[in-house]
Formats: C-alpha cells, structure tokens, sequence
C-alpha cells in the first residue's frame, strides 16, 4: 500500500441517512493497495471510492452497520428468484474496468433520477476510474445495450460492491437486486468467500432493500466481530 495522505478526520455535517442527526468520517487516501490489504480494511469497517478509504466516526451515533453476505450460504428468497426469472432475458458480463461514453451517460442519469443531483465527469472518473486496488466492472446488457453498469473491488477473499447505476428505463426488471444476486453468483464462482454491500443504516428507507438479503454478518463496532443477523434466508 502507497499512503497519499494519512488518516484524518472530516468536520461533521448533515447526515445523508437520517435526519436531524451529524455524520462525521474518518478517511485517508492511498494506492497500489494489494487484495489482502483490502479486505482487511473492508473487514475493518472502511469503505472507499477511488483513493478515498472512510469509515464513520460520528461522536454520537453509530446506526452505519457494515454489512457482508457470505457466499457460500446464501440461497435467494422467493421473491428474489421471480426477479433473476423477470430479468432472464438481460446479460450480465464481469471484466475489467472500460470506460465509455455510455458507462458516464448512466451514471448521470441515475445521479438525476434517483438522488436529483448533477453528475461530475471528474468525480466519476476518480472515484471508479482511478483505481488503487483490484478493480472490475459489471454491466448489464440488453439486446446488445448496456443497462447497467456496477463497480466492484475484488479482495483476497471477497467481492466489494463500491456502486451501481442503471439506466431509469429499465426499471421494472429491478435492475438494482438483479446486479447484486448475480455479483455474489460471481463471487462464489471466483471461489470467494464474502460479499460486501456497504452500509446499512435501520431507519433509513433508501437503505431499506439491503434488509431483503440472508443471511448476513453485521459488524459490530464496539468489538470489532462479525456477527450473523440471520442463519437461515426467508422464504
């Protein structure tokens, strides 16, 4: 690993997740990151977009729950399985990172359309362009038109979903679960044994769809183990 700039503290400001309270993150930058380093830091609770390596540290609320699905265990529930059924028709390719015209056009139409917000090509570029570990890039792909496109890191022993966008006309297939079941079908066939999908945040109803995935392991942050929410996936 190459530091860049050591850990460091952000000044607290609005919460993105839930209102009335202030979030405040812990962050450092670095490269050249090997998958070993990686998960253990995602093991750590760290989370990253290009460079850029945080984790919360609020003074006053610890709701942000790192979240991981082992693979090996998790069967789809039914309503997932009526999802890979709806979407059978769509591709999914895993391969390096390849950045097009249409890869940025997505993103900035899901930017618009789920979070009403103007994308940056230059963010866009450093955050999933720039990367400083093992990277890949999924998309989905629909009569030869790519729909979606994901961001993964790829760890000693775990995939990372970093970001996924679709494009808002492809909807109704729920392009959003479609890419996370199929990125952990492709972490079991990488022979990988966890899957890591951020945060997740009770109360928080943007966050709710990662409450649909079982079983799980939540870190907790006072001790610093994993621990399984639920043994066994709901029907």
């Amino acid at each position: 690993m190459r530091l860049i700039q050591p850990l460091q503290f952000e000044e607290p400001g609005d919460c993105p997740y839930l209102p009335g309270r202030k979030k405040r993150y812990e962050f450092f930058l670095a490269g050249q990151l090997d998958g070993v380093e990686l998960s253990r830091y995602l093991a750590e609770g760290w989370r990253k977009f290009g460079l850029y390596y945080f984790r919360p540290a609020c003074p006053d609320c610890r709701a942000c729950t790192p979240l991981r699905i082992p693979v090996a265990e998790f069967t789809p529930t039914r309503e997932q399985r009526r999802v890979l059924k709806k979407a059978a028709s769509l591709g999914v390719n895993f391969g390096p990172l390849r950045l097009s015209d249409r890869a940025y056009a997505i993103y900035r139409e899901h930017a618009r359309e789920r979070f009403g917000l103007e994308a940056n090509p230059e963010e866009f570029l450093l955050n999933f362009y720039l990367p400083s570990c093992p990277a890949m890039q999924s998309e989905i792909v629909v009569e030869e038109e790519t729909a979606g496109i994901g961001f993964l890191d790829i760890g000693a022993d775990c995939l990372s979903s970093v970001y996924f966008a679709f494009d808002p006309a492809y909807a109704p297939f729920n392009p959003g679960t479609f890419s996370i079941l199929k990125e952990i079908e492709q972490a079991r066939a990488m022979g990988l044994s966890w899957y890591y999908l951020g945060y997740f945040v009770p109360g928080c109803r943007s966050l709710a769809y990662k409450d649909r995935f079982h079983p799980r392991q939540h870190r907790d942050w006072r001790t610093g183990e994993w621990r399984t929410v639920d043994a066994s996936p709901h029907p």
